[in-house]
């Protein structure tokens, strides 16, 4: 297989006084995948590139559920390109549902803080320095990435899945006032304890687990800031989103709504 065309030259650190008092703190990203082959080494480039800049300590995790288009070679040689103490290739055999996936990557992970996103050029790095500054002003336990709040917003979405997006964080917003603005995001930061107790008292798979993941933390009284970003839907490969999938929320939600 052709090697994967990234660069090490990367810009040099550069910190201010607020992002040199986060040295001691280490941030572990799990990128879970499957079939990501193409969009992979871009986003651990953009990943690596932004910590580099921003001079926060780092690893990136990725967790390649058996992906059968090549992901793992791949991933095998950014781990070669950028070295194993950065990126760790942790997979698994088969798909296992993301909750899982988090739990194999945090068993993994020697950060303190842990930072969740997706490998499909959706979720851009070039926010994570924002979380970042936002959990130190707030000394929050969680900071989600909302596209529904200031300057937030969605790229590349055609009317349909807009309406589907807003219609479920609507509903979502009206049965279980949970005190943010976008349930359904999968970019966001998390203390690694909060994130760990989390998921163990979450039961939802596939898209209803993010907003189950914000309804806990409600309960268990944790703190979550938020930062608007930007999402622009995938360049290459297919959406996993489907009718199956829109089911399984409304299903996930109602079960929600009766138990919390």
């Amino acid at each position: 297989m052709a090697s994967v065309g990234v660069s090490r030259s990367l810009p040099r650190s550069r910190r201010d006084p607020e992002e040199r008092g986060s040295r001691r703190d280490k941030f572990s990203v799990l990128l879970p995948t499957y079939n990501e082959r193409e969009n992979l080494p871009l986003i651990v480039w953009l990943l690596v590139k932004s910590f580099t800049e921003s001079g926060f300590n780092y690893e990136i995790i990725i967790i390649d559920d058996g992906s059968p288009d090549g992901t793992r070679e791949v991933a095998e040689q950014l781990e070669n390109i950028f070295g194993s103490d950065k990126i760790l290739l942790r997979p698994r055999e088969k798909k296992l549902g993301l909750g899982t996936a988090y739990i194999h990557g945090m068993k993994h992970a020697t950060g303190n803080y842990i930072i969740i996103m997706d490998a499909d050029l959706s979720h851009h790095p070039k926010f994570i320095p924002e979380f970042i500054r936002k959990q130190k002003e707030g000394n929050f336990d969680i900071v989600s990435g909302t596209r529904y709040k200031g300057n937030g917003g969605v790229y590349g979405w055609d009317l349909k899945r807009k309406i589907i997006s807003r219609g479920a964080n609507f509903i979502t917003q009206v049965l279980l006032r949970p005190g943010a603005s976008d349930l359904t995001g999968s970019f966001r930061l998390y203390r690694k304890e909060v994130l760990q107790k989390l998921i163990e008292k979450c039961v939802s798979k596939g898209y209803v687990f993010q907003m189950e993941m914000i309804v806990r933390a409600r309960q268990l009284n944790y703190t979550i800031g938020e930062v608007p970003i930007s999402f622009v839907d995938r360049v290459y490969g297919e959406s996993k989103l489907g009718g199956n999938e829109i089911v399984s929320f409304l299903k996930g939600l109602l079960t929600l709504f009766a138990t919390t």
